[in-house]
């Protein structure tokens, strides 16, 4: 009977998207979400509480209905794995029954809800009366009620923006990339500097006539500089002179220059057919055109190095105060209840970049939905510690 209705809920829930012509479930944002919640919880509870013995109330909470609903979840799970999501689906009936919106649809929120009622209900009657000996199944299942539901309530509460802002200029909107809209933030981001850090450039053929790139093997070392030594079929190069930071003097040599404004330069011979040459390589910028060597129908290029570290200095003003902060990629920076992350810049000036992108992300939700974690993570500790005792005593 468990697995007919887990079958049922499923089908019920692809016909009520069919019906609303594949739209999702109306969310429900903030006081909203968090008084349904709250409802449900109250519900579970009185049903556990004074329903204890009705038999419907114990097949809702029992162990096989539990069972069948996470299979029924890990059934619609593969289906959003498989297929694509987010994106419009070009076959009519594969649309309306929402199947590129699997996690927003009805019959995966009606499968969830009806497994946190599942849930909820065996949570209660392991918590009242309170027993000790209950305390690591209360725990374990508890928070993972707690995870599960605010994770899914507190989503539409999740704002996600852009902040384009310019070196040496003070921004206070950001992007909605979803909604295609710019909005007003509660503080306010100045760029004091952007820089890039970046490996050292690579040694490369370019074939125009198939449009694509010839790496050569490298000889002891794999970073271009001084002794550098490439070979490709026919031609052989070395780096006799290497300069990380150059700029050109007025007659078109390079000069060490700072590293702010210079670009990698490199000598390099180039040997084929028992014949050598000399000459000068550089990567280019926006101010400089690169300087490449013909060899046949090939170019020999020098091209810049790939980001290494990129990151924004920046002052923030709002709410909090006035806070200097410096961003770099996967070290976010909390303000006012906000999380900066470094995003992007311009990639086609490079290093030479003013502009960085600086996402901004809020969850409110996000310190209940770790509590559920904290108290997943006692329960199996205390699962551990339950078994190491137990096989120490045998």
């Amino acid at each position: 009977m468990s697995s007919t209705v887990a079958l049922l809920v499923i089908v019920s829930g692809f016909i009520i998207q069919y019906l609303a012509g594949g739209e999702g479930v109306p969310v429900l944002s903030w006081p909203l979400n968090a008084l349904f919640l709250a409802v449900f919880a109250a519900l579970l509870l009185l049903l556990g509480v004074a329903f204890r013995d009705n038999a419907l109330v114990v097949w809702l909470g029992g162990i096989p209905l539990g069972l069948s609903l996470v299979f029924a979840i890990a059934f619609l799970s593969l289906l959003g794995g498989v297929i694509p999501q987010g994106t419009a689906s070009g076959a009519a009936l594969s649309g309306r029954l929402g199947l590129n919106r699997i996690f927003s649809g009805w019959p995966f929120l009606l499968t969830v809800f009806l497994f946190l009622s599942n849930l909820g209900l065996s949570v209660v009657w392991k918590t009242v009366p309170f027993r000790l000996s209950n305390l690591q199944f209360m725990l374990f299942h508890g928070g993972f009620w707690i995870a599960l539901a605010c994770g899914l309530a507190g989503a539409p509460d999740l704002q996600r923006y852009i902040i384009p802002v310019y070196e040496g200029r003070q921004n206070s909107t950001a992007y909605i990339p979803q909604e295609n809209r710019m909005i007003e933030l509660p503080f306010s981001v100045y760029l004091d500097d952007f820089s890039i850090e970046e490996y050292s450039p690579q040694l490369v053929l370019y074939d125009p006539q198939s449009d694509r790139v010839i790496p050569g093997k490298p000889g002891s070392t794999a970073e271009v500089g001084k002794g550098y030594r490439a070979v490709w079929p026919g031609f052989e190069v070395r780096v006799l002179e290497y300069l990380a930071h150059a700029l050109p003097d007025s007659s078109g040599n390079p000069r060490p220059a700072d590293p702010e404004n210079g670009i990698p330069y490199a000598r390099v011979r180039i040997s084929a057919d028992g014949k050598s040459v000399d000459r000068w390589l550089n990567t280019g910028s926006p101010f400089l055109r690169p300087g490449v060597v013909q060899l046949d129908r090939y170019f020999l290029v020098m091209f810049p190095g790939t980001p290494k570290v990129f990151r924004s200095g920046v002052v923030l003003s709002g709410g909090q105060g006035r806070n200097t902060a410096l961003l770099e990629v996967n070290k976010p920076v909390e303000y006012d209840g906000w999380k900066l992350y470094q995003m992007g810049y311009d990639e086609k000036a490079g290093r030479w970049s003013q502009l960085s992108l600086i996402e901004a992300v809020r969850d409110p939700w996000l310190p209940v939905v770790y509590c559920g974690f904290f108290m997943i993570m006692a329960g199996n500790a205390m699962f551990f510690w339950k078994g190491m005792k137990s096989g120490g005593a045998v």
